[in-house]
């Protein structure tokens, strides 16, 4: 069914701009072999689970990633699941069996950093060294290039954690957004008359800590809706855990085990502690006013 396609493997995190121009390259080859298009990636992603630690990492959740995917015309995507077993496999085996016997690629698109197989040991070369013996072609496309700097998924995760908002959103093409079910939370917006949807993070990358100005999407609805968040611990109420509060402007209704795709306009300051409820109140509706402004 999907042999002699051309296959694009790795993890497409946040599929940003120089996916994007791989998807694109891609597509040229389409037309011109007159080939399927299908994606090969990994869940968890292979840095998550060998270090478990890594809670926080991920700038678009699977849902999101296929989503994306199919936006940029993929006949088919292959989600491996990676675990103990598939990380013990030998590159070799990988090429022989998973890309040959089942796929039988006539295209492979890779980047020159693309390592795989146990411990790391395959490489783009021996890809290269097995392309006569099994009919198929590597392809590694040049990286795309802004501001002096290569496009990357570890790029886009650093200017979020640095706040540099606009940056990250650019090299998206798109809003950054986070997709969560709304829980019921300790209702501490609700008593100071700013009632919040509280989300949690998953392992969505923790974005610089503070208020942000967002619009937010519904499931199944097309309209968005305009409001502010606090993506942090509230310090001023002494919370430990990461959450997402959102604050929605003109809004009246119960969101709870709802699914809502927050996305994220502009970052409009750092998260602070308060001496009392009174200073917060006042800030919440200065940081409201630029909320309300921001497109």
């Amino acid at each position: 069914m999907h042999r002699g396609s051309i296959i694009l493997i790795g993890n497409f995190d946040g599929l940003h701009l120089g996916h994007q121009k791989l998807f694109k390259f891609a597509q040229i080859y389409k037309k011109k072999f007159n080939s399927k298009i299908g994606v090969v990636n990994f869940d968890p992603m292979p840095k998550m689970f060998f270090n478990k630690k890594l809670k926080n990492f991920r700038i678009s959740n699977v849902n999101q990633k296929i989503k994306l995917l199919n936006s940029f015309n993929v006949d088919f995507v292959i989600t491996k699941k990676f675990d103990k077993k598939f990380s013990k496999i030998k590159a070799l085996t990988f090429i022989t069996q998973t890309l040959n016997k089942k796929l039988s690629p006539k295209f492979i698109f890779v980047s020159n950093n693309f390592r795989f197989g146990n411990k790391r040991e395959g490489d783009v070369n021996l890809l290269i060294k097995y392309e006569k013996i099994f009919h198929y072609k590597v392809v590694k496309p040049e990286p795309l290039i802004k501001s002096k700097k290569i496009v990357s998924s570890s790029l886009i995760r650093n200017y979020l954690q640095k706040g540099f908002l606009d940056k990250a959103n650019n090299l998206l093409n798109r809003n950054w957004t986070i997709q969560g079910i709304v829980k019921k939370g300790r209702q501490v917006g609700k008593k100071i008359g700013f009632p919040t949807c509280n989300i949690d993070i998953q392992d969505y990358v923790l974005a610089n800590p503070g208020v942000y100005a967002v619009k937010v999407l519904r499931e199944n609805s097309t309209k968005y809706l305009k409001g502010i968040a606090n993506l942090g611990y509230r310090p001023t109420f002494n919370q430990k855990k990461i959450l997402l509060e959102v604050h929605l402007f003109n809004f009246s209704g119960n969101l709870y085990n709802k699914l809502l795709s927050v996305e994220f306009l502009k970052f409009i300051r750092k998260e602070k502690k308060f001496k009392n409820v009174n200073q917060l109140r006042a800030q919440i509706k200065k940081d409201l006013n630029i909320a309300k402004n921001s497109k």
